[in-house]
């Protein structure tokens, strides 16, 4: 059971990220789109993008230890974040994202290394918040333990 529990907890951790790392690369495209002066996107470019974010979802859980949501970003997490934006950034090349333009696949890269930052950051400020909320929980609990 326990087993089963840590592989659903790992399947859902896989599928928020999946949907979080879509978003953003989904954000980015559409401003390229956006400044070529197109306001459509690819629904197939939109697929191989969701894709990519799974792959990659998985492979941040299983094989880089879910670097992104540790307590400390040091060197080893900075390398995998490293990393994973080299792999969106050969997909997006490859797949032809962003119609080969080396300027826009330079930016996604850059672009991605601080969207691996800024998802450390947020987790971090997640995880002081409910530290807090607990703590106070805990006194609250304690209180009433005494008063009874």
């Amino acid at each position: 059971m326990k087993w089963l529990k840590r592989f659903l907890y790992s399947e859902i951790g896989i599928e928020f990220k999946a949907c979080l790392y879509f978003c953003v690369i989904l954000f980015f495209y559409f401003v390229y789109q956006i400044l070529q002066g197109s306001l459509t996107a690819s629904i197939i470019i939109m697929t191989e993008m969701i894709f990519t974010a799974y792959f990659i979802g998985y492979i941040q859980v299983y094989l880089l230890h879910n670097f992104d949501e540790l307590e400390h970003f040091g060197k080893k997490e900075g390398a995998f974040a490293f990393i994973c934006s080299v792999v969106y950034t050969l997909a997006s090349y490859l797949l032809n994202w962003y119609d080969k333009n080396w300027l826009a696949t330079v930016l996604f890269f850059c672009y991605l290394l601080l969207v691996y930052l800024c998802v450390f950051l947020i987790y971090k400020i997640k995880r002081d918040a409910d530290t807090i909320r607990l703590n106070r929980e805990l006194e609250q609990f304690k209180n009433q333990k005494g008063e009874e």
